[in-house]
């Protein structure tokens, strides 16, 4: 651009001097040879990338915008030619040189192209912030010592030490130590994360307050990290349905205006006559207006205004620049858009298929519900929590979260039955702790109160265990998948946008018709095998349903794959975030309705840049046609078209989703 300009504009003010107030500097051959050098210079040294990829894409036979502005600008330097060849005799016919005017396009269409090529940069810039999360360096201990190696030296294993305040060098798991830890960039969500032993961590985000020690368990291209920027990297790059309408009408586009040029050129050529009074009206108040041009002249200058302006270069950038900030828009928000299309399909879903254990629920299971029948509740909290810590069952360990005992008695004769329960002694007391399976292995039966609570509990849904202390029963415990909080809240507003919802599950159908009646889903399929997942979305979309399917596990992965917008939890499984198209990498099923804002916000913007892109054509070739458009001004319009365009797309990140 700068090394266009440098030759372009003393030809601009040689010009202006010339034809505008009459000062001539040199003579009109001396003039126009500067004219012709200094365009030849402008095409075949800055533009020639452009020349180059309008020859590439002729030779293919699939014209694009560069073909436009390459045919412009090289008639109007064979202008050039004509015009000194007339002037030193070897022409018989007198020809205007539009030669300058060829190096003010180029250099017009090289600052378009800087202009779009910046804007796309900040569009895409998210990537860059995600680069900039990254630490450089590591605090680790080697072989008792404490010592910073640069973060690309960390081994698998290397235990880090993170102090208040800095930045978690890589993907590990908390050994020791208590932090607060800001997981913004991960989750979208601004309030810190508390994370101690045992709790998983991701590498770029940042420990607010406390020390931790992490243990290193992902390095380079396996971090999170890493897998975030080449997932939106690949979304930013992929082309999406509406996109392939603009492409289809760009190839159409290019050679129709071609035809259109020549026509217009033909008639100015054959009736300049009948159109001039057109010219002549219009120069009381367009300035650029020239009106004593030859027949030959005329018509070109006419054609050439035709082909600059019909430049298709908005309708290119319309819908990769807003996909770029939608997509960038949605890393920062815990929404990873990992095919672009998914953008497009999410507008256009009409039902949302549910699974249930991990989805909507949190997938471990939970006490939900406690019934004492008779004695000290703190001591039976006591007393079962000692049997259950010897046990490594998930329901022990809910048992254990639910009591939350920390000072534990002593505890002797403990066995575990597979299936059924623990039994032990605790305190020269016998205890049990288990289901209907182990009370009739132990002869102890259920009845009166026992008996109505246990029945109540099945009814609900829960899973029941019985704490016996010496041969009688103290208490009931409802174990349950509990429902994440922000559950019934997500499948309300969803339903109020007017979309059905779908439990698929695996469940048994009583469990699934409890879910489904506390948090309000439209219809369940229940006992359903991991198999026939997928085939359930296939029957829906047969019935002419446009389905999202959100789940977290492998038995979810073929029903991802199947629907026409799979979202997969950030908090499942490798194959299922595979096989999803968006990924909640919280895990929250709130985000959904974050994820359906985005996709609002962003096709929306797609929309609007189409829209404006063809409006331009269509108001601005008209104009062009009736000789109203100076060429120069049609690359300045077509340059400023393509920069709204842009524009536009990065006001995208203004939106709150």
């Amino acid at each position: 651009m700068i090394k266009s300009w440098v030759v372009t504009a003393p030809l601009m003010i040689w010009m202006f001097l010339d034809m505008v107030l009459g000062i001539h500097l040199t003579s009109h051959l001396v003039m126009d040879l500067a004219m012709l050098f200094g365009a030849g210079y402008v095409l075949f040294g800055p533009g020639l990338q452009t020349l180059s990829g309008a020859w590439i894409s002729s030779k293919n036979l699939s014209p694009n915008m560069d073909v436009l502005i390459a045919l412009g600008t090289v008639a109007s330097l064979i202008t050039g030619f004509l015009a000194v060849g007339f002037q030193l005799g070897l022409f018989e016919s007198q020809f205007y040189s539009f030669a300058g005017i060829a190096a003010m396009i180029m250099a017009f269409h090289l600052t378009g192209r800087y202009i779009e090529t910046k804007a796309r940069g900040r569009a895409s810039e998210a990537i860059t912030k995600l680069l900039t999360l990254e630490a450089k360096s590591a605090r680790v201990i080697r072989y008792g010592k404490e010592e910073e190696v640069s973060v690309n030296d960390l081994r698998q294993g290397d235990v880090m030490i993170i102090r208040p305040g800095e930045t978690i060098p890589t993907d590990g798991v908390v050994v020791d130590g208590r932090g607060s830890v800001d997981e913004s960039m991960v989750t979208g969500e601004s309030m810190p994360i508390v994370r101690k032993k045992n709790d998983k961590v991701v590498g770029g985000t940042i420990n607010i307050e406390g020390s931790i020690r992490v243990k290193a368990t992902e390095l380079g291209e396996d971090t999170f990290l890493n897998k975030v920027i080449k997932m939106v990297e690949e979304a930013q790059g992929s082309r999406i349905p509406i996109q392939e309408f603009a492409d289809r009408i760009t190839a159409i586009f290019v050679p129709v205006i071609l035809v259109l040029a020549l026509l217009t050129f033909a008639v100015w050529l054959i009736f300049p006559e009948s159109l001039r009074p057109l010219l002549l009206w219009a120069d009381g108040f367009l300035p650029w207006i020239i009106t004593d041009l030859e027949p030959m002249s005329q018509a070109f200058f006419v054609a050439l205004a035709v082909l600059v302006i019909a430049c298709p270069c908005a309708l290119g950038l319309a819908t990769p620049t807003a996909l770029m900030v939608g997509t960038g828009m949605g890393a920062a928000n815990g929404i990873l858009i990992r095919r672009g299309e998914a953008i497009q399909r999410l507008e256009e879903v009409t039902t949302f298929v549910f699974d249930k254990t991990g989805t909507l629920t949190k997938g471990e299971p939970e006490v939900t519900n406690w019934k004492t029948i008779e004695g000290d509740e703190e001591e039976w909290y006591r007393l079962i929590a000692a049997v259950e810590n010897l046990s490594e069952h998930p329901i022990s360990r809910a048992i254990m979260r639910h009591t939350a005992i920390s000072e534990l008695p002593d505890v002797t004769n403990f066995e575990s039955f597979t299936g059924m329960g623990v039994k032990a002694d605790v305190d020269d007391r016998s205890v049990l702790a288990g289901n209907q399976d182990l009370l009739n292995k132990f002869n102890i039966g259920i009845e009166g109160d026992v008996k109505n609570q246990f029945e109540q509990m099945l009814e609900d849904g829960n899973t029941t265990i019985f704490l016996v202390v010496d041969n009688s029963v103290k208490a009931l415990l409802g174990i349950a998948d509990a429902m994440k909080k922000s559950t019934p809240g997500m499948i309300a507003e969803i339903q109020a946008r007017g979309y059905k919802t779908v439990l698929l599950t695996g469940d048994q159908q009583k469990v699934a018709d409890i879910i489904a009646g506390e948090i309000g889903i439209d219809s369940v399929i229940a006992q359903v095998k991991p198999d026939e997942k997928a085939n359930v979305i296939k029957q829906l979309q047969d019935q002419g349903e446009v389905v999202a399917m959100v789940g977290d596990g492998v038995n979810d992965a073929p029903a991802l794959s199947q629907s026409d917008v799979g979202i997969a939890l950030g908090t499942g499984t490798d194959i299922a975030i595979e096989s999803g198209s968006l990924i909640l990498i919280d895990g929250d099923p709130k985000a959904i309705l974050r994820a359906l804002n985005l996709s609002r916000e962003t096709f929306k913007k797609i929309r609007q840049n189409l829209f404006w892109a063809f409006f331009y054509n269509v108001v601005m070739i008209p104009v062009a046609i009736i000789g109203w458009m100076h060429p120069v001004l049609a690359e300045i319009a077509m340059a400023l078209s393509s920069i709204n365009v842009v524009g536009n797309s990065r006001r995208l990140k203004n939106k709150n989703i």
